[in-house]
């Protein structure tokens, strides 16, 4: 996470320790996010993403899956995160000097980011949301969905019904090798492995989230998004940089942390010094009522 990897939202937590957060959004996104990209092209050639969709994308980070529905011609692109260091990268690609429109012709709307609620992601033209997005994936941490149903309950009423709504989460463990890796943190956190456990993902981890929001699934789908990095410093400062080993620094410290997740990698080391770990996502398909 939020691979991602990914429950990112440990990252926000009040309990993480402190650490350069400018930093850790660069490493996520010059080095991590980019990981996730066959599933966010896997979901938008799917729900055929162009000039009829006004996408809310929640929990958005950098901004990268905005950027690829942008240009796929999507009508209206919103993010949301609460990480103000991600989001300040996201203007940095998505909020450029739009050009003027020639003619009297209408420009399409620059994207719009909003850091913290998704209440405050209402488009001027008030228009419903026809796509809301949470691609960062749950199932790896013992509690990682919690908040999202406060999330969706905040952006559903912003999307018309009938409206998509996406939801990611990690694979099988014996699909994804970096489950070996993600183990590390649990290891480390001890005693605070209650708190931020790793755990295998669950078949219905996703089902369960829609059907707590009122959702009704409407197809899913599973996508290969292997984790391949230069060399093992690029690997540790990526993974570093999804949070979910923020509760094993607080518990020992941040060059523990690095010998072991080091020393994890290197069964993912290729003869090249690069590194790779095959791994598995599921993305749920799920619809406003």
């Amino acid at each position: 996470m939020t691979p991602t990897l990914v429950r990112q939202h440990v990252a926000h937590a009040d309990s993480a320790p402190r650490v350069d957060r400018c930093a850790r959004a660069r490493d996520w996104s010059e080095i991590q996010e980019r990981m996730l990209v066959p599933l966010y092209e896997a979901v938008y050639e799917r729900l055929e993403v162009g000039p009829a969709t006004r996408l809310l994308g929640l929990r958005c980070g950098s901004g990268l899956a905005l950027l690829m529905a942008a240009s796929r011609g999507a009508a209206a692109v919103t993010g949301v995160d609460c990480c103000a260091e991600r989001l300040a990268l996201a203007r940095e690609r998505l909020v450029p000097d739009t050009p003027r429109a020639a003619h009297g012709t209408r420009t399409r709307a620059a994207p719009h980011l909003v850091e913290g609620d998704p209440g405050d992601a209402v488009d001027a033209e008030t228009a419903a949301y026809t796509l809301v997005t949470v691609f960062e994936p749950i199932g790896c941490l013992a509690g990682d969905s919690e908040g999202l149903g406060e999330l969706l309950a905040a952006a559903l009423p912003l999307a018309g019904r009938g409206a998509a709504v996406v939801l990611a989460g990690w694979g099988p463990p014996e699909r994804c090798a970096t489950s070996s890796v993600l183990r590390v943190a649990t290891k480390l956190a001890d005693p605070l492995r209650s708190a931020r456990s790793w755990r295998p993902a669950r078949r219905d981890d996703l089902e369960d989230v829609a059907q707590r929001a009122g959702l009704k699934p409407d197809g899913s789908g599973r996508v290969a998004c292997p984790f391949g990095y230069a060399d093992p410093d690029s690997a540790v400062r990526g993974l570093l940089s999804t949070g979910l080993f923020d509760a094993a620094i607080a518990a020992t410290d941040a060059k523990q942390v690095d010998k072991e997740l080091t020393e994890a990698l290197h069964a993912h080391r290729r003869e090249d010094g690069t590194v790779w770990m095959e791994n598995v996502f599921r993305y749920l398909i799920a619809r406003v009522p």
